[in-house]
């Protein structure tokens, strides 16, 4: 059966045919105006389905960089509680050479043993990355030094610690215990008071 056969040309004889024939373009002036709608919206949920793909994409990749970050990171800083838990260790060691410093040459071999301890220890602590942080002298810095108290000291700086209580330290740049410290405060102008 060809197409010709299928397709019947409207007969001018037949009034039902003209109305069939007036019709017809409207028809598939219609099924036009809808495949054309079709296809619009088929575009537009074809740049949604890419604009989703590229989000989630993104997504992806953001949390990969993140997970990497937070590995890294555990890795870095895996030793923080340790090293934290330490440290008093390494405060007592150099107290203890402090105080023998003011005593006698009797405790000399002593002392001299305490030393080479303590300089073992921060070797290890500085193979792991852990640095002291000793501020004497320099300008206060609140995210690694603790102010304990403020002295007027009329040769130094204001803001200038002064003295060091106890050193601080970081671990891979993280700061695990600041420095406790006394800073200078700047002179009260005694001779401009009433």
């Amino acid at each position: 059966m060809s197409t010709e056969q299928n397709h019947q040309e409207p007969d001018p004889q037949d009034p039902g045919s003209e109305d069939a024939a007036e019709s017809r373009p409207e028809t598939e002036q219609s099924d036009a105006q809808s495949a054309t709608g079709e296809v619009e919206q088929l575009t537009t949920d074809l740049a949604n389905a890419k604009d989703q793909v590229l989000r989630t994409h993104a997504e992806m990749q953001n949390l990969r960089r993140r997970m990497e970050r937070d590995v890294e990171n555990a890795h870095k800083y895996a030793l923080e509680k340790f090293v934290g838990e330490l440290l008093p260790v390494v405060d007592n060691l150099e107290r203890s050479i402090q105080a023998m410093a003011d005593v006698d040459g009797d405790f000399k071999a002593v002392s001299d043993g305490i030393e080479l301890t303590l300089k073992s220890f921060q070797d290890v602590l500085a193979r792991f990355k852990v640095e002291a942080v000793d501020p004497g002298g320099e300008a206060f810095n609140p995210d690694l030094h603790q102010a304990m108290s403020m002295l007027e000291v009329p040769d130094a700086k204001p803001n200038t610690v002064i003295d060091v209580f106890q050193k601080g330290y970081t671990l891979n740049g993280r700061l695990i215990r600041p420095a406790m410290v006394v800073v200078a405060k700047s002179v009260a102008n005694k001779g401009s008071e009433p």
